[in-house]
């Protein structure tokens, strides 16, 4: 039964969440030096790729569009454990970092994930086609969940600042529960034709799906994955933005470095599935993760920020608003045709470059 994870990646998929709880054990009775600091960075990287490969082989045996869904959730919930534990902690500006995380995360996705896949494939492949129906549903909803959560607050008169009161708050959670809800009826009920790829692409993927019992003992580490990334994160919370400080960043930076860290695996997953002509199911997952970010984070910080009466700005700055505008735009007219060569790769990243320089130096 066993036999499945007993070499190669798959033995360090078992062997890397153990040894990361006792680093973990290790980290939480003593003071952390530099070398131990490492430690902990090191294996926090560690188990997030392990997790995330745990999610690919449930994502295998259950297939398409079933599997990105699965990974995006994975990656999802990573990261809300991540933001939880450091708006828990005694760290500063946790009142911004739910914002700055699901921004930063938009940002990486729909610019520097979207943008490295198509370019990458459009390199190898010259061009590259897709159905447009998913695409561009995902990015419907992904439009409606931003401006709601993010632009929104701004322009509210309950409260003052980009914040929502009480009532907006739990209504906004409420309706991007909803409406994520419904986006994943359709993906992979109503409309679940619409996300796949065409059938020629279909008969050209010849994995073999792992069996059942691998799923199952992928699913219990991930779940320890996730346990062990809780508690890394919230000891190491405070070195991470005290790192920061030092080197003279702004605070949004913090929210940038969870994004990057916890896209790093599913970003690298999309760019290989599009340099493998497969860029529906790259769709499929970049969107996904951006959507799940929305859909899933945001009404679960902000039902802990209720319950633990704890600042939360959602607004975005005129700056970032502007970003996220072009964003979406440049998004939309990417997905619109059902075709992309390199140039539409090349205009993500350079959009995806002005976000990093000016949240560098504002």
């Amino acid at each position: 039964m066993f036999r499945h994870f007993l070499s190669g990646r798959r033995l360090w998929g078992v062997l890397i969440p153990l040894i990361a709880y006792l680093v973990l054990a290790a980290a939480s009775t003593r003071t952390l030096s530099w070398p131990l600091l490492t430690v902990c960075f090191a294996t926090l990287i560690a188990v997030v790729l392990i997790a995330v490969y745990h999610a690919e082989i449930i994502a295998q045996r259950i297939g398409e569009p079933l599997g990105a869904l699965i990974l995006a959730l994975a990656v999802t919930a990573i990261e809300t454990s991540l933001i939880v534990s450091l708006m828990v902690s005694e760290t500063s500006h946790t009142q911004t970092l739910v914002r700055d995380t699901v921004f930063a995360t938009v940002m990486i996705i729909c610019n520097g994930a979207i943008g490295l896949s198509l370019l990458v494939g459009a390199l190898k492949h010259h061009a590259l086609n897709f159905r447009v129906e998913g695409p561009t549903s995902a990015l419907a909803v992904l439009a409606t969940l931003t401006t709601m959560t993010m632009v929104l607050p701004d322009f509210t008169f309950s409260t003052k600042g980009p914040t929502f009161s009480s009532t907006q708050l739990l209504f906004a959670a409420v309706v991007s529960l909803l409406l994520y809800g419904i986006f994943i009826f359709v993906q992979t009920v109503r409309h679940r034709d619409q996300f796949l790829p065409e059938r020629k692409e279909r008969d050209e993927d010849i994995d073999r799906p792992p069996p059942r019992h691998a799923a199952w003992i992928s699913f219990a580490l991930l779940l320890l994955s996730v346990a062990v990334l809780v508690g890394l994160a919230n000891t190491l919370a405070p070195s991470l933005e005290a790192t920061i400080s030092r080197a003279g960043l702004p605070h949004t930076v913090t929210g940038i470095v969870i994004a990057a860290l916890v896209l790093l695996p599913e970003t690298m997953a999309a760019i290989q599935l599009a340099r493998n002509n497969r860029i529906q199911i790259s769709f499929n997952l970049a969107l996904g993760s951006a959507l799940a970010t929305i859909g899933l984070t945001i009404p679960t910080v902000a039902i802990i920020s209720l319950i633990f009466n704890l600042p939360m700005e959602l607004g975005l700055p005129p700056k970032e608003i502007t970003l996220l505008a072009l964003t979406l735009l440049l998004t939309t007219m990417t997905v619109s045709k059902g075709r992309v060569t390199i140039l539409q790769g090349a205009v993500h990243l350079v959009v995806f470059a002005v976000f990093i320089c000016l949240a560098i130096v504002p």
